[in-house]
């Protein structure tokens, strides 16, 4: 008798199998270890073998589905739906992505000028939809039977410190430009001092800026700026500090070294950057009607359209046409204070009388309503019904640092300050020599 050795079994598969038609192998063959199989000494049939276990070889390789992979560049005034249309995708599969999870509804967010990347089966049915919302957010719908699922891959963010001093010669705009600032930094920096310093009147030539800031990089490269950590402005000879100080809750704010809010009650101007073309006078010569009219406000030059935003928390108690001042908004403060908004060429939609708004809320618009030779806003401030001079009356701050939390803050911003004061010294150092 003979023993039939299937060779190529042995060879193309991690189990060895001998088939056994009779005695022991042949001293010419060579010996087989079966040890660890511990096969038994049965006789299966050949055609058992070839029919009822097939064995795939290892050189043999199952192909992989193939996938049509598709860019599609957003265009003004498409959303998800139209895009689905055009590319002949699935409204089911659009309704289970948008409503997959509360990220699957930011797919309905996207904009125009951004990618989205389609991938598709050969049968046209999606597989994976993705959409880089910006430099460090990703967003990824990818198919799971009938069903998606959204996720974000967010990329790792690094803050590095840097800071930048200047002296306005023109404006903060242009000088902050020349400095390296951001635009985004610049009015941060506005934004923070704004109850101090009015920067569409009190701003001079000569005066100087210290900022400490945040810059912000994604795999090594720079992508944007991040958040100011302390500043000097000097205005006219006067010095102003802030200082980040952000509390166990997360919430920031800016203060003085000495715990005091950098935030008043009021903002000096309702406008950014806008030029005064009328100041506060009991006995100015009014231009349409020509005669003695008291001014009772500040009048600020600005384009037509321009965001009006109201100077401190209130509730709106007017908003209409008021005779010459034409569309008039009027914010109640308290009981103390209220501040009226004129010449409007239009409100802030969803708002109305008695609903409440914010420091810094956009209210209206400038335009020239009313009795304007041109687009202006007249804005009047009073304190107990009276008109004061809203650039000159002194206005209440916000509450200072919690004595709580006073210790916790000497802690947390003294090494802030001392790299204000680090910034400061280098650039003095560097302009001297």
């Amino acid at each position: 008798m003979k023993i039939k050795t299937y060779k190529t079994l042995i060879l193309s598969t991690v189990t060895a199998i001998t088939v056994i038609t009779g005695c022991t192998p042949q001293s010419s063959e060579p010996e087989i270890n079966n040890t660890a199989l511990a096969i038994p000494a049965i006789q299966p049939a050949v055609s058992d073998i070839a029919i009822n276990s097939p064995i795939i070889s290892s050189t043999e390789q199952v192909s992989e589905p193939e996938f049509k992979l598709l860019t599609h560049k957003i265009a003004k005034g498409e959303s998800l739906s139209t895009i689905f249309s055009k590319l002949n995708l699935s409204k089911k599969d659009l309704h289970a992505i948008i409503h997959a999870n509360e990220l699957g509804k930011q797919f309905a967010s996207i904009r125009p000028g951004k990618n989205l990347i389609v991938t598709t089966d050969l049968d046209g049915q999606l597989q994976k939809l993705t959409y880089k919302k910006n430099t460090v957010d990703t967003l990824f719908a990818t198919r799971s039977d009938d069903a998606f699922n959204v996720e974000i891959n967010s990329k790792t963010i690094e803050k590095k410190i840097t800071s930048a001093q200047t002296t306005i010669n023109s404006s903060l705009f242009l000088d902050g430009k020349q400095a390296g600032l951001s635009d985004k930094t610049i009015m941060q920096l506005a934004n923070i001092f704004a109850w101090d310093i009015d920067f569409a009147l009190s701003l001079r030539k000569g005066d100087q800026f210290t900022v400490v800031y945040e810059k912000l990089f994604v795999d090594g490269q720079e992508f944007d700026s991040g958040e100011i950590i302390s500043a000097e402005f000097i205005n006219q000879n006067q010095s102003f500090t802030a200082v980040r100080f952000q509390d166990k809750k997360g919430n920031t704010s800016y203060y003085s070294p000495d715990g005091k809010s950098m935030r008043k009650a009021f903002l000096r101007t309702p406008i950014e950057f806008a030029r005064i073309s009328s100041h506060f006078n009991l006995r100015r010569k009014h231009p349409v009607l020509n005669r003695i009219r008291a001014h009772k406000g500040v009048d600020y030059a600005a384009r037509t359209g321009t965001p009006i935003t109201s100077t401190g928390d209130g509730k709106i108690t007017f908003r209409g046409r008021k005779g010459g001042y034409g569309r008039v908004v009027i914010v109640q403060h308290g009981q103390k204070y209220s501040s009226l908004y004129a010449h409007m060429s239009n409100y802030k939609k969803g708002q109305r009388v008695g609903k409440y708004v914010k420091q810094g809320d956009v209210i209206g618009y400038v335009g020239k309503s009313g009795l304007a030779t041109g687009a202006h806003l007249h804005y009047e401030f009073r304190v107990n019904g009276v008109h004061r001079n809203p650039l000159t009356v002194k206005l209440p701050h916000a509450k200072p640092i919690k004595k709580s939390l006073l210790a916790e803050f000497k802690t947390q911003t003294k090494p802030l300050i001392a790299q204000l004061n680090k910034a400061k010294a280098h650039n003095l150092l560097a302009q001297n020599l």
